[in-house]
């Protein structure tokens, strides 16, 4: 396989944000040509402390390793909400394979107080976790105005109502053989704008390039996978890309070993009509109808479910 530190390339947050304009404007350019070229980036210097991951990694190993029946009592119920314990083959998010070899948990705004309510410390900590995200999604958006040319605050006000998904996820030791085409996340687009990924070193996580090939995408120290989603190439008209990619099964002793990782899912407000920024259709039409942030993702959820 390809180097992936070539491929996909890491980038100083906080070079954007403490940096002089040529600095600024260097970052931008980068950030450009990754969501432009591969739709995926790392960010290093992001502002989330190691201590906050590693405290919601603990938080979230513990609540998997509950029983299947108390997992259920907050069971995934339907795409409007989004929310709650979805488990292993539930999803399928290639969905001409079987069911992924995964679990998780969705929480939203709503859903937080609700799902983790005996659980203070937990809620804290996701709390803490949410609003360090959003900081950081809102700083990578501002880099996304700044290379688009348009208005410097249009992608922070359209995501202010934080209708974000924050989703645990846990991979199980394989013990038995997977089915015909089944792994551990099917190949997939994500939905929304962007999408914040924190990974263990348990590997799998793989990128589809422009020509095909899968290349990995393993856990940097210190980094955070960034990518560009669906509703970000719409708005774009294709200048960012929507990337499709997976996570496989290990070969090794590796499959025999539980895969953690935490997903942020940055999503515009539901009521968000994305259309083809004027910027992004000034030499070719728009690729895309209109379209409400809302109505895609349950259109998507549906498909998945």
């Amino acid at each position: 396989m390809t180097n992936p530190i070539v491929q996909i390339p890491i980038i100083d947050l906080q070079t954007f944000v403490n940096g002089d304009e040529s600095e600024r404007q260097a970052v931008v350019d980068r950030v450009y040509q990754a969501c432009h070229e591969i739709g995926f980036l790392y960010i290093k210097n992001s502002g989330i402390s190691s201590h906050l991951i590693q405290q919601l990694f603990m938080h979230s190993q513990h609540f998997f390793n509950l029983s299947f029946e108390t997992k259920t009592q907050i069971a995934w119920l339907d795409e409007s909400h989004n929310s709650g314990y979805v488990s292993i083959e539930r999803e399928r998010l290639d969905p001409k394979q079987p069911g992924d070899l995964k679990e998780a948990l969705n929480l939203n705004l709503k859903s937080i107080n609700q799902h983790l309510e005996f659980r203070t410390e937990f809620r804290s900590c996701v709390v803490n976790f949410w609003e360090a995200c959003v900081q950081v999604t809102n700083t990578v958006l501002q880099t996304f105005t700044l290379a688009l040319q348009i208005p410097e605050d249009f992608f922070i006000a359209n995501h202010n109502a934080q209708a974000h998904t924050l989703r645990l996820l846990h991979y199980p030791p394989l013990q038995q053989p997977p089915k015909l085409g089944q792994v551990r996340a099917g190949e997939h687009f994500d939905y929304g704008s962007i999408t914040l990924l924190f990974q263990d070193d348990m590997g799998g996580l793989e990128v589809q390039t422009k020509n095909g090939k899968w290349i990995a995408a393993p856990a940097i120290p210190d980094t955070i996978i960034v990518n560009t989603g669906d509703l970000m190439q719409r708005w774009t008209n294709h200048v960012f890309c929507s990337t499709k990619h997976r996570v496989a099964i290990p070969t090794d002793e590796k499959m025999k070993r539980s895969r953690y990782s935490i997903a942020f899912f940055c999503h515009p407000n539901d009521d968000t009509e994305v259309a083809c920024l004027p910027s992004c259709c000034t030499d070719r039409v728009a690729i895309y109808p209109s379209i409400s942030a809302k109505d895609y993702l349950i259109s998507r959820l549906e498909a998945t479910y």
